[in-house]
């Protein structure tokens, strides 16, 4: 299995604060990764990093050539009155005028995402859950072989965060797509991710995800 991202030597200070230095990981293609760490230690910073928001202050990285990266953010709420319905909130991230291949992709990802049978709710008036995988249809749409779910599961229940997670694990296991997820919930990050990089003291360690509570809880 091959790498879709190589991190070598990574650093960052804003100002003269150090953030991390010396990071150093591989993701395999189709892997499923936790990002964990304490509040602080960088973990935004380092997605911002790789989603080319921020410029690092040393070292680089680099994703697999092909590489098609989709982004889920922490949960947002929105405003009960917001008038879009799910489907037109999915296709926000596809062009203004949808031909019929275009409509056929948003049905498709409203199918693979469980929102097809609901999809003329308003988002307004869709549960958390439901709009958390309305933002991962919009993503996609993108066609990604690689997702990075930012928080993703934050301020969701119980069910909607294992509905989220239970959507995540099949698609990686149905079309391969990689999965690095930032996460404080050590529980559910054992329950479905296989590996995970630990941010802490400005450096990162990788490991098997099953063994995690072993060197950290």
């Amino acid at each position: 299995m091959s790498d879709i991202l190589e991190v070598n030597n990574l650093a960052m200070k804003f100002d003269q604060e150090l953030i991390f230095e010396n990071l150093k990981f591989k993701l395999k293609q189709g892997s499923m990764t936790a990002l964990l760490g304490p509040n602080g230690t960088g973990k935004t910073t380092l997605i911002n990093i790789l989603m080319k928001m921020l410029v690092p202050t040393a070292g680089n990285f680099k994703f697999d050539s092909n590489t098609r990266l989709g982004y889920v953010p922490q949960f947002r709420n929105i405003n009960p009155e917001y008038p879009l319905s799910i489907e037109a909130f999915v296709g926000l991230n596809a062009p203004l005028i949808k031909n019929r291949k275009i409509k056929q992709a948003i049905k498709a990802q409203l199918k693979e995402t469980n929102l097809y049978q609901i999809r003329n709710t308003r988002m307004g008036e869709a549960s958390g859950g439901q709009k958390q995988r309305a933002y991962l249809a919009q993503a996609l749409l993108e066609n990604p072989n690689m997702i990075i779910l930012d928080e993703a599961t934050a301020s969701l229940d119980p069910l909607a965060k294992d509905e989220l997670m239970k959507l995540i694990r099949h698609l990686n296991q149905k079309h391969k797509i990689t999965v690095l997820f930032v996460t404080h919930d050590v529980p559910l990050a054992k329950k479905y991710m296989q590996d995970y990089l630990y941010l802490n003291h400005h450096k990162i360690e990788q490991g098997s995800m099953a063994q995690f509570e072993e060197a950290y809880d």
